[in-house]
């Protein structure tokens, strides 16, 4: 599915918020940590910069290979998140905008536990509970998982993983040109589920998501500290 060029070019946005997450996990020199859903892996590689030993995976072979082609002293390894398991457990794992295209969520959950070591810690930003939700209104059915603060804290603490801190908040996120909607789309979503449909569903969500030539997409993100006990 993912264009991993096409990706770095529309999808700066992606990294740039992820800036800040970075700085709730505080990476330290000689830590191990895994970033779960890579992607193009620029973050992993700020998180290298720290002085800690990262391993980035990810599903998507082309995710992967430019990864590998921008930061070939970093390990990234095409694996799925719901399967994943390691011999040598990481410090802290630590995911930026990717949980929710990872179903089902107890099986990445059960990833997330099993590679953490005693009291490592989790930080990770995905959708949370009404994210993009005029799009999905529109949809009807949408392939991403964007659990409430309740229901994912609910999930983690199952698995022996104790929130320390959860929040979900609003960032609407511009995204720039006229086509803009329409190359979020096939970014984002399968192109064959709108063809024929698209001129309908811009219709749709000009009204609520477009102002002063910008499409700002309604993003809802669910942002999550936690430790394995």
């Amino acid at each position: 599915m993912w264009n991993a060029t096409r990706y770095d070019e529309f999808c700066s946005f992606v990294t740039n918020y992820g800036a800040a997450l970075l700085t709730l996990l505080d990476p330290k020199p000689g830590e191990r940590i895994l970033d779960l859903g890579c992607g193009t892996g620029h973050l992993t590689n700020d998180i290298a910069k720290s002085g800690a030993t990262v391993v980035g995976i990810d599903s998507s072979p082309d995710m992967i290979a430019k990864a590998s082609a921008a930061y070939p002293e970093i390990p990234f390894v095409v694996e799925n998140g719901t399967s994943f398991r390691t011999d040598e457990p990481f410090d802290a794992v630590f995911s930026n905008a990717a949980l929710h295209w990872m179903k089902p969520p107890e099986a990445v959950v059960q990833t997330i536990a099993s590679a953490l070591k005693p009291g490592g810690r989790f930080v990770a930003e995905f959708g949370g509970k009404g994210n993009v939700r005029s799009v999905t209104d529109v949809l009807g059915s949408h392939p991403w998982y964007y659990p409430s603060v309740g229901e994912y804290a609910t999930l983690l603490e199952r698995h022996g993983i104790d929130v320390e801190t959860a929040a979900l908040f609003p960032r609407p996120t511009p995204i720039e040109g006229e086509s803009a909607l329409h190359d979020w789309f096939k970014m984002f979503y399968a192109a064959p589920l709108i063809d024929g449909r698209f001129e309908q569903i811009e219709h749709a969500l000009r009204p609520k998501l477009y102002r002063d030539g910008t499409w700002y997409m309604d993003y809802v993100r669910l942002r999550i500290t936690a430790r394995k006990g």
